[in-house]
């Protein structure tokens, strides 16, 4: 048997850093995709180190493993909640529940990769839809469609820092005043953003990366990029994404002219899992 799993990337719109704390956010799956094949054998176990490793964490026979990935690794698009989330899907079928695999996926990520992640990344991948961002409360585990405007046009700039999260303790700050501050405005940028207008989403993503610099996920050089772009004609906001210390700037543009280097990012279709033979 050969199952297939097709995994997309992440592109949060607002709402950083609060999946942990019980918090929102509004994201979508972008049309960046990672591809992992698992051909079930009778015995061995055959691919990457690290994939094998997550594979044997969550039970899987043995197996021939083979990824292809559009993801930018360690760029704030979470590329190893689409890896971790192909490993669940490719083990388990179509027939767990979205929910639990996005559970599952948490606990390979956390144990195998060592990332001290919440479940934004694998519930924006698993419950959106094309066309359409992803409102998820993360108190109670809710999602809802949200058609996206046709004025919220998105692109991405490459910082060009890498980071790595598993050596980074973001959440020192988690029982601290000022990350409650910050989950509480975020909340509430969440909620303003849903529906506004173009250029008062860019005032809110503004807002957002001065609240995370503030949380301490955020560096100078980081900052000084974000603030450039900014300042750019026909760019009405620009913030970090991800768990921060580098990775993605997402930017939101008046149209796909500007940045002209860059493509748009679009809202694609949900992971899913495909059995070949």
């Amino acid at each position: 048997m050969i199952r297939r799993a097709s995994i997309p990337g992440r592109i949060n719109i607002i709402g950083e850093h609060t999946d942990y704390a019980g918090g929102c956010s509004l994201a979508f799956a972008s049309q960046h995709r990672l591809l992992l094949e698992a051909e079930f054998l009778d015995s061995g176990f055959y691919g990457d180190e690290t994939v094998v490793a997550l594979w044997k964490e969550g039970g899987g026979p043995p197996v021939r493993l083979e990824i292809e990935s559009s993801i930018p690794i360690g760029k704030g698009m979470s590329s190893s909640a689409a890896l971790c989330l192909s490993i669940v899907l490719c083990i388990h079928g179509d027939i767990i529940d979205k929910q639990a695999a996005c559970l599952e996926a948490q606990r390979l990520e956390q144990t195998v990769l060592g990332t001290p992640c919440g479940l934004l990344d694998q519930m924006t991948m698993m419950h959106s839809s094309k066309d359409y961002c992803t409102l998820i409360n993360f108190s109670n585990f809710e999602t809802k469609s949200i058609p996206i405007p046709e004025s919220w046009m998105f692109k991405i700039v490459d910082s060009g820092i890498h980071r790595t999260l598993r050596d980074t303790d973001y959440r020192h700050l988690e029982s601290g005043e000022v990350q409650s501050n910050h989950v509480r405005n975020e909340n509430a940028r969440v909620e303003k953003a849903i529906s506004c207008s173009s250029e008062k989403l860019g005032v809110l993503m503004n807002e957002s990366h001065d609240s995370l610099v503030m949380l301490g996920v955020s560096t100078p050089e980081v900052d000084a990029q974000v603030q450039s772009l900014q300042n750019q004609e026909g760019i009405l906001g620009a913030r970090m994404m991800g768990g921060g210390f580098g990775g993605m700037i997402l930017v939101l543009v008046e149209g796909d002219h500007v940045l002209p280097e860059h493509p748009l990012v679009v809202p694609s279709s949900p992971g899913f899992v495909e059995e070949l033979i």
